[in-house]
């Protein structure tokens, strides 16, 4: 359990990853930016709280690894890791800027502290199951983190990666499902059910845990008890709020690829005081 001092800095903190995610994104004129707020909370917390690595050694051999598989999420991991030493946060700024930059709109290797080039859906997870197996074979104890989108759960490969994580029983691989309930063009349900899910990953052979994505105590003693089962791989399912800290995105299907214009952003700095962009 987080004592209070650290539920208050780390609330603080995740606020300001989220900020300057929309700073991002307005001044880009793009971006995936409802997918990105909703895993906020939980990357802040894996780099606070979570996860081994060295900011100036990104290819330290002993680090847990992150994939996000959910690729299009990409500017609330920007910021963290610019936030936690990998970059400069002033390249923040050359987000989406031009054809070579280095934050482009779906993360690449080029960047510090990226593991893999993410953004084809039911990709980046298998990449974690293959990196998983890697370390159980060289016997190492590192730790990998995928996150997924609940509509990336549609995906038949993500169950095909999820028989081989239960069949070489892959403990040290932990799967996170952002369970916004939104995708590109609908409720998830709408476009097709995945529900039961929890029941799913478990019949698959995985741990599985249901939390609230935006407490950051469940997050915290989620991460930490991994694995849930001795033997198996785990799976948090995380219920978040899609475009979460942001009013005017929350829960709004049009928020999934939208940046708020100039006017909005004013309208946005009145009620969260985001500054000049």
């Amino acid at each position: 359990m987080l004592t209070d001092g650290e539920l208050n800095k780390l609330t603080h903190e995740a606020a300001e990853v989220r900020k300057e995610a929309i700073k991002m994104a307005t001044r880009a004129g793009t971006g995936h930016l409802g997918p990105a707020l909703s895993i906020a909370d939980i990357l802040w917390i894996l780099y606070s709280r979570v996860m081994k690595y060295h900011p100036q050694d990104p290819s330290w051999p002993e680090r847990d690894r992150l994939l996000l598989s959910k690729g299009h999420g990409c500017i609330s991991l920007y910021v963290t890791l610019a936030k936690k030493g990998f970059f400069e946060e002033e390249l923040l700024k050359s987000y989406c800027a031009k054809v070579d930059t280095l934050l482009g709109g779906h993360p690449e290797r080029k960047l510090p502290g990226i593991e893999a080039n993410t953004g084809s859906l039911g990709h980046g997870f298998n990449i974690g199951v293959g990196m998983s197996m890697v370390a159980k074979a060289e016997q190492k104890n590192y730790k990998v983190f995928t996150i997924l989108g609940d509509g990336e759960n549609q995906e038949g490969s993500i169950w095909e990666g999820a028989m081989s994580a239960a069949h070489y029983q892959l403990d040290n691989l932990v799967a996170i499902v952002d369970r916004n309930n939104l995708q590109v063009s609908n409720f998830v349900n709408k476009v097709m059910g995945i529900e039961p899910l929890a029941e799913k990953w478990s019949s698959f052979g995985w741990g599985v845990k249901v939390i609230d994505g935006h407490d950051l105590n469940q997050l915290d003693e989620a991460f930490k008890s991994v694995p849930f089962i001795e033997g198996k791989p785990s799976v948090i399912i995380a219920n978040t709020v899609k475009g979460k800290g942001l009013p005017m995105a929350e829960n709004k299907v049009e928020w999934h690829h939208k940046a708020p214009s100039l006017q909005e952003y004013q309208e946005i700095d009145k009620e969260l005081g985001l500054g000049d962009l």
